[in-house]
């Protein structure tokens, strides 16, 4: 196989595994939570997927 090929088909796996494990992360913190604390879970979420990514 092309390393190119293998090398795009890693990084949009990758994607899809950490946008799976986002939506799972928030559905499972969104369960029990009371409309008021729903705004600061999707914010930590949201901090947490940035540190991942590299940009803060």
């Amino acid at each position: 196989m092309d390393p190119v090929l293998v090398a795009a088909a890693c990084g949009v796996l990758m994607l899809l595994i950490v946008a799976c494990a986002a939506v799972l992360v928030v559905r499972s913190a969104l369960g029990g939570a009371e409309s008021k604390d729903r705004a600061r879970i999707l914010v930590a979420v949201a901090e947490v997927l940035r540190a991942l990514r590299g940009k803060r």
